[in-house]
């Protein structure tokens, strides 16, 4: 009755409980720090990810700005080089200033928003210069190769020092995002290495532990059997414990201690029965 009563009066694991919250905390542990992980990368993909496709679609849309400036100042040349061509050259400014917003739109940084504002400025005052053209060529006073090269060719070439530069930086923008792709990589699988060191600790101490307070229990239970049938000597193995393996120990030295008196009983009634017939 008191054997149940201490079971029922105060908490306490089984054998099998004990395995059992061991095991769950190193499985819980690792479930925890993998979805950490995993959240912490999936964050991190898909904001740095972002910045990396808006560097890109700036990068193109800049190459795009290039290409048509660079055209667009090229038939300019062909006009003045050739006096038979009479048609003058066009150039969509409202399609360039809408790339332009549509580019700083795209752009992020303290650096890049105002060379996009420079690119804007610098290409206002390249188109106001172009446009003279017109009347420059009908002018019987001005060289149209002097008004090109000393003129337009520096409002070109400061337009595309300020479009070289903001590509550049464009560029470097990418760079950084990429490095930083990579960093935030390892970063988010930190948690995870964390938790696999800890889960192999927490696996190597549940390992001793199990060696301790078990594995060598039951090995010296076995020796102390082993010893009672052998040698017929008293059952006498005791450990600390209040689990399943405790009272298997308890109930092999009862086992033990009633199949020792049973053989002595025995050997008793043999005694008795050999002196009865030697009487």
């Amino acid at each position: 009755m008191s054997k149940y009563h201490n079971r029922l009066g105060g908490f306490r694991l089984s054998l099998k409980g004990k395995l059992l919250v061991s095991l769950s905390s190193i499985a819980f542990m690792l479930l925890i720090s993998s979805v950490i992980s995993i959240l912490e990368f999936t964050r991190m993909k898909s904001y740095v990810s972002g910045l990396i496709a808006d560097n890109v679609n700036s990068l193109n849309l800049a190459e795009s700005l290039t290409g048509d400036i660079d055209a667009y100042n090229l038939n300019i040349l062909t006009v003045i080089g050739d006096e038979t061509v009479s048609t003058l050259p066009d150039f969509d400014q409202d399609k360039f200033v809408s790339w332009c917003d549509s580019l700083k739109l795209s752009l992020q940084g303290e650096k890049l928003l105002p060379s996009a504002d420079s690119v804007l400025a610098s290409f206002s005052a390249y188109m106001n210069t172009s446009m003279e053209l017109e009347d420059v060529i009908k002018s019987d006073f001005i060289d149209t190769r002097t008004w090109y090269f000393e003129r337009l060719q520096k409002d070109f070439n400061k337009l595309r020092s300020d479009m070289d530069r903001l590509n550049d930086e464009i560029y470097n923008d990418l760079k950084r995002n990429s490095e930083t792709f990579d960093r935030g990589f390892y970063r988010s699988i930190v948690p995870g290495m964390v938790a696999v060191g800890v889960g192999i600790l927490l696996v190597l101490m549940l390992a001793v532990f199990m060696l301790i307070y078990y594995v060598n229990p039951i090995y010296k239970m076995l020796d102390s059997l082993d010893t009672c049938r052998t040698y017929g000597k008293k059952y006498n193995y005791v450990f600390e414990g209040d689990d399943q393996l405790t009272e298997l120990n308890a109930g092999i030295t009862e086992i033990c201690d009633e199949n020792r008196l049973l053989k002595r009983r025995i050997k008793d009634l043999k005694d008795r029965n050999t002196d009865k017939d030697e009487s």
